[in-house]
């Protein structure tokens, strides 16, 4: 089975990181999107995530991050692309439900609340709250739910 792709948001604002649960019953935190589909451009792709798992209306900015995970027993393997993105409508900390019921919860962090939780990939915080720099490679890892 071939690599799914992924897309990724990097969004932080007032020095806080926006963080999804997307696995019911685990403690497993990350970025919020999803898989890519066929005939939208990335940008497209990521917009249309976030807007379903948060409720939040974003530019896409440049790509910060190349993330690559496995999960050996389910012989799957995903390739991310991480973005810097800005909110450009949308409440921030309302209730929302996401409608096809993946995301369970969205939290805003810090860098110290991010240290305490445990997420994915290890280098979300170097890209979120680091100084700019060339996409980041982060090589291929299990998954651990």
């Amino acid at each position: 089975m071939p690599p799914r792709l992924a897309l990724r948001a990097i969004i932080v604002e007032d020095a806080r990181l926006l963080i999804v649960n997307a696995w019911k019953d685990s403690d497993l935190w990350c970025a919020p999107g999803g898989g890519a589909e066929m005939h939208q451009s990335l940008p497209e792709n990521l917009a249309r995530e976030v807007w379903e798992e948060c409720g939040l209306t974003i530019d896409v900015g440049p790509v910060c991050l190349l993330n690559e995970y496995h999960d050996e027993a389910r012989c799957f393997h995903q390739v991310e692309l991480f973005f810097h993105c800005r909110i450009t409508a949308g409440d921030r900390h309302g209730a929302w439900t996401d409608p096809e019921g993946v995301v369970n919860r969205r939290l805003w962090v810090t860098q110290t609340e991010l240290a305490a939780l445990r997420h994915k990939p290890d280098s979300l915080a170097q890209v979120a709250f680091g100084p700019p720099s060339l996409p980041l490679y982060d090589p291929i890892e299990p998954l651990a739910y």
